[in-house]
């Protein structure tokens, strides 16, 4: 190229994670070489419009304080932004009121920060392959397959790759038939989670100690998806996560797994025990284990980021549970970076910084085509 390669940052969106978007666009936007990539960043406001956002780190934090106003959202009010309907040109157009649109230039790759639907399930991927533009991360189907937990779950099993026993409920079934519902998770056994199926950032789950406490936590998680999965618990099990990202030509290789340890009130890996800073959270990078363990654990991390079908990067969440066997929770196709993130941090100790890994994203997409491939 005679110019350097211009990246949008692409965050927020439609989803309950929209403020976690935003955070961990922040992060990226102040990790990205100014010297080597041209920077344009994009939010999508919680109604679905485009904007030029400012791109200052500083507005994408979470804030001191309490309640729903310490966390980030893209400021709807700003100028619009389109990608322009051409696959040959991939323009950015802008519009601002009692103006004349502007092209702002092409844009030579996406980094999509977007958690949740309408974004990291295939929405934003499939339309990005539409206008031609090369981005971040994995293609529709992979996208789509690993946000829905029923759907990956199916695909991991018949790769032969260990899952918890669950199952699912939709809106409709459980309007219909509740009961039956009720009898179906009551078959897996007790304790249970109970969480939107196309969610993420432990939003709408719900640990379930007994038949009295169903009800309100799939009426809880139906608020955030019509499709609930009713998990069996790992009851004892430690939680360790893997990190995948993808060569150049192609290949995988594996971070050291991470441990994630849960202290104080939390019962689980909670979004408050995730992203807030002062709660009790310990993290071991690496994780204290076995050998052979971990050895397993890479093994399987790159097997299942095979099985979906991945891209670029991704995150394996395991249980090791306390007869020593392990378990695939799920996987994610675009984890978390903020500055807690489990994903940088496992880079980190395998000797890739938190710079070089979002330098080595952007190249990798760079070196993608669009298209089947």
């Amino acid at each position: 190229m005679s110019r350097k390669p211009r990246v949008a940052v692409v965050f927020g969106g439609r989803s309950s994670e929209h403020a976690i978007s935003c955070v961990t666009a922040g992060s990226v936007l102040q990790a990205i070489d100014r010297e080597q990539y041209d920077v344009v960043p994009v939010g999508i406001a919680r109604d679905g419009r485009w904007v030029l956002e400012s791109g200052d780190p500083e507005r994408l934090r979470i804030r001191a304080g309490s309640g729903a106003d310490r966390l980030p959202s893209v400021d709807g009010g700003r100028a619009s932004v389109a990608l322009a309907p051409d696959a040959t040109s991939a323009e950015l157009v802008v519009t601002e009121p009692a103006a004349p649109p502007r092209a702002l230039g092409e844009v030579d790759v996406v980094f999509p920060l977007l958690h949740g639907p309408w974004g990291e399930d295939g929405t934003i991927q499939g339309q990005l392959e539409m206008a031609g533009v090369r981005y971040v991360g994995a293609g529709v189907l992979a996208s789509a397959v690993a946000m829905d937990k029923a759907y990956m779950k199916v695909v991991l099993a018949a790769a032969g790759l260990p899952v918890m026993p669950s199952v699912t409920v939709t809106a409709r079934e459980w309007s219909a038939d509740a009961a039956a519902c009720r009898e179906r998770a009551a078959s897996l056994g007790y304790p249970l989670f109970v969480k939107p199926a196309r969610g993420g950032s432990s939003i709408g789950i719900s640990k379930v100690h007994d038949a009295s406490g169903l009800d309100k936590a799939v009426e809880d998680a139906l608020v955030h998806d019509p499709k609930v999965l009713v998990e069996v618990c790992a009851t004892g099990a430690r939680e360790i996560e893997c990190g995948v990202l993808q060569a150049l030509d192609g290949s995988t290789e594996t971070s050291v797994p991470a441990e994630i340890r849960i202290t104080g009130d939390h019962e689980f890996y909670d979004f408050d025990a995730k992203y807030l800073p002062e709660e009790a959270t310990e993290l071991d990078v690496p994780a204290v284990l076995p050998d052979d363990v971990e050895r397993q654990l890479r093994e399987l991390s790159a097997r299942a980021f095979e099985a979906v079908g991945c891209e670029g990067l991704a995150r394996v969440d395991f249980f090791v549970l306390p007869d020593g066997s392990v378990v695939v929770n799920e996987l994610n196709t675009m984890p978390g970076f903020t500055p807690l993130s489990m994903f940088p941090r496992m880079w980190a100790a395998s000797g890739l910084d938190y710079p070089a890994l979002v330098d080595r994203l952007l190249r990798l997409a760079l070196a993608r085509g669009t298209g089947l491939r």
